[in-house]
Formats: C-alpha cells, structure tokens, sequence
C-alpha cells in the first residue's frame, strides 16, 4: 500500500486507521495523521495531471504541518484538489524552508535536550521541500555557513547525516525568529471578519495600497492551512514585517493581536473608519498612537496617508 498523497516516494510505512462511507483515515510516516474523503480520494490517484510533484508534495507539508503542531487531524476535501484550493497548494520559498530547518532543529534539540541523532523519514514534509534530496541539500549549506553541525553520513545513494544541532550562530538565528526579531516580506492585517463595507474596502483600496510599497498584506483567512488557528496566528505575526490593526469594530481580537505585536516590537499601524473615530475615538490605550482614518467616500485620500505612514514606520 501507498500513501495516497505523497505517494510513498520517500518510503516509510503506511496505515489505514479507519475507514467509512464518508471518509478514510490514514498514518503515514511521512504526512502524518490525516484523513480524506470519498470524493477526494477518487480524486488523488496518480492519473490526476493536476497534481503534480509539487503539488503533492505542498499538500503533504499541509498535513505534516498539522501533526507536528498537534493540531486537528486534516480532511482531505475534494475542494483542496481544484480551482482556487489547488492553486493555494504552494511550497514555502527555499529560504523559508532554510528558515523552517532552524527551527526544526532548535524546537527538537530545546524539548529533548539532545542532538537530532537522525534526521527523520518526515523532514522534508515538516519543512516545506519538494523531496528529501532537496531539504538535506539545504541542511549541508546551512552546515556549509556555520549555522548547523552535524555529521555526514552520506552514501552513494543519499545524502544523509546524524548528530544535527545548531552551533550559537544558529541559536542565535533560532531565537531572533522566536521571538520576531527577523522579519518575512508581508504585513498582517488584524479585523473584524465580514463586515460588509470593510471587506471590500480592504479588497479594494487597503491591500493594494501596502502592495505599492512591495508587500503582501495577510489576514487569517488568506489560504486554507492546517494546524492550531491561534498558534497558526502568533506564526503569521512573529513572521511579519508590520501588523496593521483595523479598530473600527472594538474588535478585542484586533486589539490583542495589535498589542502581540507591539509586545515583539513588530511596527504597528492602527487604522479606524474616519466618522467612528472623530465620534467616540478608540481605545484610550491606543487613540493617542498614530491612526490612519479611511472613509469609503475617499479612499484615495486614506491610501496616500497609510502608504506614507507605513514609509515612516519601515524606513523605506
């Protein structure tokens, strides 16, 4: 039997824990724990063109993502594998997977208290790469810059090594990325979901806005991904260049998320529709702080402020 996501490319053991009309169940070695329904599953065999290496190999960092952060076990969906679901199946760029090696390694060897003595069966699952040749050829440049030591124990079939663990360069590096200190290329947009007029005023005139000075700007709904949500969440802002918080709603997640970030040290820029704030203003915590005011009736108005703003924050 064979894993009917990473096809079993890599090896390791497969197992069918559960089986009914609606779904099946399985553990592999490589994407963990997860399950897939009927109509996915007559959707995943290898005559399917669309899911290609890649492909695959993104849906099982997806699920490999999941078991290693204990979250829920995944459903594999028949959406997952088409349209839109398809095209958010993305591997994580190489120097994130660089990135997802360090910390890998510091999170192993902090809980155990030892070195990775091998390097396992899921390693390039865990980290986003399309195969194990790839992440171990990243784990021997990490080796290469003196970010990791380990010992080779490649042969002549693969490269493999033992003994992984981080030199204090690579603590360091581990801890600036714990602790937010190293910032990806995105900004994180904290909100009130589904409101009728901002939703679109974020689609329409936010995003775009921040996308001129070269960045994506990010909201928890942005992709299907597995794992914890509020785990998934300190992750999304840890890693972000900025955070933007939205406090026309009072939303207390926006405010909590507002004051994670500014607890990292993240620039945070708040923003507040323009008729509440001149009203009833925000939270006396924050309405002496910086507030970008939009208004639907001129959102150009609102977008030279935030662009400018942000210039400011980012020394850009």
């Amino acid at each position: 039997m064979v894993c009917p996501v990473c096809q079993s490319a890599a090896g390791g053991t497969i197992e069918v824990w559960r089986t009914s009309q609606a779904a099946t169940g399985f553990t592999c070695e490589v994407c963990g724990e997860f399950k897939v329904s009927s109509a996915a599953l007559a959707m995943i065999g290898t005559e399917n063109t669309n899911l290609t290496t890649v492909k695959r190999a993104a849906l099982t960092h997806r699920l490999r993502r999941s078991t290693d952060t204990g979250g829920e076990t995944q459903m594999v969906m028949s959406d997952w594998l088409e349209g839109d679901g398809l095209a958010r199946l993305t591997l994580p760029s190489a120097a994130q997977q660089a990135t997802n090696i360090i910390r890998l390694i510091g999170r192993v060897t902090s809980e155990s208290g030892q070195e990775m003595r091998t390097v396992p069966l899921s390693f390039h699952a865990s980290i986003g790469s399309a195969s194990r040749d790839f992440a171990m050829a990243i784990l021997f440049e990490l080796r290469d810059r003196g970010v990791l030591k380990l010992i080779d124990t490649t042969s002549l079939s693969r490269k493999n090594a033992q003994n992984v663990s981080l030199t204090l360069s690579g603590w360091e590096l581990y801890e600036s990325e714990k602790t937010g200190k190293t910032s990806g290329s995105y900004g994180f947009l904290a909100l009130k979901f589904g409101d009728e007029i901002l939703d679109p005023f974020v689609q329409l005139h936010i995003k775009p806005a921040v996308a001129e000075l070269g960045f994506e700007l990010r909201d928890m709904r942005d992709g299907a991904r597995a794992g914890v949500i509020d785990n998934l969440m300190r992750i999304d802002i840890r890693d972000a260049a900025f955070v933007i918080a939205d406090l026309t709603h009072d939303n207390a997640g926006s405010y909590w998320e507002a004051g994670y970030a500014e607890g990292l040290g993240k620039p945070v820029l708040y923003i507040c529709e323009k008729s509440k704030f001149g009203s009833v203003k925000t939270h006396f915590d924050t309405n002496h702080s910086t507030t970008v005011q939009w208004d639907v009736d001129d959102p150009e108005a609102f977008k030279r402020d935030l662009i400018a703003t942000l210039r400011r924050s980012l020394v850009l």
